[in-house]
């Protein structure tokens, strides 16, 4: 990498939607002898902090028009940018045509993004594309052998102290790391209007799909030791893990931000306060009741060996006495959309638990584009939205659900969302009591979660496993009557499936024959 220059900077042009720390820089740069070009809003703020400013329309001899829309887009902007330095024809075409070099560009975007999450209509929304300044960042990031380019306002004490300890310069390896965080945030909001403008259109997915974020954290590594890993942030907002406040507690890891994001996600499903203990990206637990306390012993008591070291996540703000209860084992993670001091201050006594707060739920109603890397590709499909309501429910056995199965089938097929597949869930009065995820065969699915039925109630001190008269979910159709001959042995007495299978009419008269409700829903989840 060629160190072109290390002349010290002159000419700075600073145009900024995000004026948090715009004075300081002003007076900082100044300070420097640095000249300054700006724009609008930012050379009025500068002015106003006693910050001397040249307008870019001076500069320029042609004024803003279009309501601002053309300002920047100017020979003499360009031109400054990317003219490159001791270079013979570049230097005379700046003499010819009275161009000035510009040393240092300061930008931050129009917040689309923020326009976006708000709700504004159509119209409000193309109007926050910011085309200029795009523009101006791909030009200095391109010329960053000579050219400073700094799109975030967390990095201007970096670039003045840069250039206090350069005598007025910047070294050429801080720019062309600014020159790549540059380009990542530029192709970020090309991103996010993509994926904006393509979710208006509607009908099919795009023809190029985009993504893009600008990183957050480094991870100390990724699934395992020998892998790097970061946090990126991008993408429509929405409440959960990756804009929750951390509380307290240690660093995030990349394991632990994925299971808290399942977590989270799956309590968004449900309306009732409900809690949930995932290990693994999969739920041991799931319960629902008035009384969080109540709601996470029944959760943990779903599969009390797994939950060791789980992740726990409400979606209520938490209290003292739920957050006592919590902490009665190892816990990595708690996220909840709050929690009150009382709930702090217990969740304080154990240092290393990280506490997440995101401040409210996810809609889960929420349509989006995501996608999974593949070699040399990524698949990309719409979110899992699909939800079953009572009403849409086909009885296709000779017995009825009584009202309290069918309130445990809904339940049932809600968690069933959330788990691997194969998935099979037993729930009964509210909470899980048996969950087999992620097996080659449904019938292993469903032994392993009986399994588990077992071990809990022998944990309990004895019993019969709470699987007996338990409804049972399956989150695709049973292609033989084996799976669900398994369930029923497990105690099971009523069961929810998509339906769909060439044998359909095997299963249903093995439901019959055992005398249990089965309802069909014509939806799978299959999760991968």
């Amino acid at each position: 990498m060629p160190n072109v220059t290390d002349t010290p900077i002159k000419r700075a042009l600073i145009s900024v939607s995000d004026k948090t720390g715009l004075t300081e820089l002003g007076h900082a740069l100044v300070r420097n002898g640095i000249d300054i070009l700006s724009t609008g809003g930012s050379a009025q703020t500068l002015r106003d902090a006693g910050v001397p400013v040249t307008d870019v329309a001076d500069h320029t001899g042609f004024p803003e028009i279009m309501g601002g829309r053309v300002k920047t887009l100017h020979p003499k902007i360009h031109g400054g940018i990317l003219s490159r330095r001791n270079h013979e024809g570049d230097e005379a075409a700046m003499a010819e045509h009275n161009i000035d070099a510009i040393d240092l560009v300061v930008i931050n975007l129009y917040p689309f993004e923020q326009t976006v999450a708000a709700d504004q209509d159509y119209a409000t929304c193309v109007e926050n594309i910011d085309i200029g300044g795009p523009a101006m960042i791909r030009a200095a990031a391109k010329n960053h052998a000579a050219v400073t380019t700094v799109t975030d306002p967390d990095d201007y004490g970096d670039l003045i102290a840069a250039i206090e300890a350069n005598g007025g310069a910047t070294p050429q390896d801080f720019r062309a790391r600014l020159a790549a965080k540059a380009y990542a945030r530029t192709a970020a909001y090309d991103s996010a209007i993509t994926s904006w403008l393509s979710g208006e259109l509607g009908g099919e997915l795009p023809n190029g799909f985009a993504t893009g974020g600008a990183r957050k954290q480094v991870l100390r590594y990724g699934e395992n030791p020998h892998q790097r890993a970061a946090l990126y942030i991008g993408g429509s907002e929405r409440p959960g893990v990756a804009t929750a406040e951390q509380i307290q507690g240690k660093e995030l890891s990349y394991n632990n931000l994925g299971d808290a994001d399942a977590a989270f996600e799956l309590i968004a499903e449900f309306d009732d306060p409900t809690i949930a203990v995932i290990k693994h990206a999969n739920p041991c637990g799931v319960a629902t009741n008035a009384d969080l306390v109540t709601a996470y012993r029944t959760a943990v008591a779903s599969d009390p060996v797994s939950a060791f070291g789980g992740i726990v996540a409400s979606n209520r703000p938490l209290d003292a006495a739920a957050a006592e209860a919590i902490t009665e084992i190892f816990t990595e993670v708690v996220i909840a959309p709050d929690a009150d001091a009382g709930a702090r201050a217990v969740f304080a006594r154990k240092e290393n638990l990280r506490l997440l707060l995101t401040g409210t739920m996810p809609d889960p109603n929420t349509t989006a584009l995501i996608a999974k890397p593949i070699a040399g590709g990524l698949l990309v499909q719409d979110r899992d939205t699909g939800r079953i309501t009572a009403d849409a429910l086909k009885v296709v056995t000779k017995r009825q659900p009584s009202d309290d199965e069918l309130a445990d089938l809904l339940f049932a097929f809600t968690v069933c969302k959330h788990v691997k597949s194969n998935a099979i869930i037993y729930v009964r009065e509210g909470a899980t009591v048996g969950i087999g995820a992620g097996q080659m065969s449904r019938v292993d699915s469903a032994r392993i979660a009986a399994w588990k039925a077992i071990a809990a109630a022998e944990a309990a001190g004895g019993g019969e496993p709470k699987t007996k008269g338990s409804a049972v979910a399956s989150d695709a159709f049973f292609p033989f009557a084996d799976g669900l001959l398994a369930t029923i042995e497990a105690g099971a007495t009523s069961v929810i499936q998509p339906g769909g299978s060439m044998r359909d009419d095997e299963v249903i008269a093995a439901a019959d024959e055992a005398g249990i409700a089965m309802v069909l829903t014509g939806m799978r989840h299959f999760r991968h």
